[in-house]
C-alpha cells in the first residue's frame, strides 16, 4: 500500500512507466464528480498519466488521446464510475467544454490543455501540472528519417522516457489544504 501524500506535492517522474503508475495511484483516489485538470507541453506525458487513470479505475479501452473528439467516455468494465476523458486543446473557453454536456456529477473527468477552462465548471478539481524539459531526449522525439523503426516507436512522443517534473494541486472543498492522495513513491 502507497504512503498518504498532501498536496500539493512535487514529483520527478522519470519513465513513461512511472508515470502511467502515478495515474493508477491517482486513480485509486478518485470517484465521482472528480475534475482533474493535466497541462503540460506535448509530449509532457498528459494522455500517459490519463491511461493509467483509466487502467486503475478499471475502465474499458484503450484510452488514447481524443483530440479531434474533443472527449471520450470509457465505461466502467463492471458498472463503476466511468472516465470521461477530454482533450481542450482546440477549445477556446469554459463555455465551450460546457457545450460537451460531460456528466460530471457521475463521471471522473480528465481535461488535457484545460488550465483556463473551468470557470464555473467545478467547485474543486485537482491540477496536474507536467513539466517535460525541452531536448533531453531528443533523439528518441525526432528520430532520423531513415529509421522507421524509431519512428514508430516515438509516435506518442508522451513515451519517451525522460524526466519530467509532476505537480498536482488540489483545488476546492473536495481537495482542501491538508488533503491526503496515494503517493505512489
Amino acid at each position: 500500500m502507497s504512503a498518504a501524500l498532501r498536496l500539493p506535492s512535487t514529483r520527478r517522474v522519470a519513465t513513461a512507466d512511472e508515470m502511467h503508475a502515478l495515474g493508477r495511484e491517482l486513480a485509486a483516489e478518485l470517484r465521482a464528480g472528480d475534475l482533474v485538470v493535466l497541462s503540460g507541453p506535448l509530449g509532457a506525458g498528459k494522455t500517459t498519466l490519463t491511461r493509467g487513470i483509466g487502467e486503475g479505475m478499471d475502465v474499458r479501452g484503450p484510452v488514447t488521446s481524443p483530440t479531434f473528439v474533443l472527449a471520450r467516455t470509457h465505461p466502467h468494465l463492471s458498472g463503476g464510475v466511468p472516465l470521461v476523458h477530454v482533450d481542450a486543446y482546440r477549445l477556446s473557453s469554459a463555455l465551450e467544454l460546457d457545450d460537451l454536456d460531460i456528466d460530471f456529477a457521475r463521471s471522473v473527468v480528465v481535461v488535457e490543455w484545460g488550465s483556463g477552462m473551468l470557470d464555473g465548471v467545478a467547485e474543486s478539481w485537482l491540477e496536474v501540472a507536467i513539466e517535460r524539459p525541452t531536448g533531453a531526449n531528443e533523439s528518441a522525439a525526432h528520430p532520423s528519417a531513415d529509421s522507421a523503426a524509431a519512428a514508430v516507436a516515438a509516435a506518442d512522443v508522451d513515451e519517451v522516457d525522460e524526466p519530467r517534473t509532476v505537480t498536482i494541486t488540489g483545488f476546492g472543498p473536495r481537495w482542501a489544504q491538508g488533503a491526503d492522495v496515494a503517493d505512489p513513491a
